[in-house]
């Protein structure tokens, strides 16, 4: 197997950065508006990794059934989130220190993930991530999304890169799944935001801290010796 330093695809929320404060913060200002119960952190976390459309729904589903109208809540989200995404977010620990290894050794990166672009470019402004990022594909970047291989795929489009030569990092089932159907190895974290176990989704490698990329890729045979 090449030892080739490999393009790295990640996920972002839940994976790189820890966003479910703000996205929960956003959620009860709509469910506030409606009338509804607030929900709790722990709640937002088993909501999270399908999109803000699907994270609204179950923000409602959550507290009394399906909002009046979905699309003016979602544009309410849309409109509170917009404004503070990275205001309680944080990164992991070792993102930064890590992704610098990875790109002094040789790696290509991308981001794709079901986070609309706007607030995603604006959390990786907000931490300084976008330098390391030769291509970045949120939820509403291609007609489809994770776990869609045509996410995975056109995002390494983007930045003409081999599919064969790619591995998606993640912490949710959509993460492992976008790259079973495309084909491509991954790495999960064991942390992150999920409703199933981490070790049944079935990635090729499991890790319980972000700094273990490099070392996860060694095992794999995906990285420089």
């Amino acid at each position: 197997m090449s030892k080739a330093p490999r393009t790295l695809v990640f996920d972002l929320d839940g994976t790189l950065i820890h966003s479910a404060p703000d996205l929960a913060a956003a959620l009860n200002l709509v469910l506030g508006e409606a009338g509804r119960d607030k929900v709790t952190l722990h709640q937002v976390t088993q909501m999270i990794g399908d999109g803000v459309a699907t994270l609204v729904e179950r923000g409602f589903a959550a507290t009394g059934g399906p909002a009046d109208d979905q699309n003016a809540r979602l544009e309410r989200f849309h409109h509170h989130y917009d404004k503070a995404t990275a205001d309680l977010t944080e990164l992991y620990p070792g993102v930064m220190e890590t992704l610098e290894l990875l790109a002094a050794a040789g790696h290509r990166m991308a981001l794709c993930t079901n986070k609309p672009a706007g607030p995603t470019q604006s959390v990786l402004d907000a931490f300084g991530l976008a330098g390391f990022f030769e291509a970045v594909a949120g939820g509403d970047t291609f007609p489809v999304r994770k776990p869609s291989p045509g996410h995975l795929l056109g995002t390494l489009r983007m930045m003409n890169a081999d599919p064969e030569h790619a591995v998606m990092i993640g912490d949710s089932p959509n993460d492992v799944q976008v790259a079973l159907n495309a084909a491509i190895p991954t790495i999960a974290v064991s942390y992150g935001y999920r409703r199933v176990p981490a070790d049944a989704m079935g990635a090729d490698i499991l890790i319980d801290h972000f700094a273990q990329v490099p070392d996860a890729l060694r095992q794999l045979g995906l990285a420089p010796a």
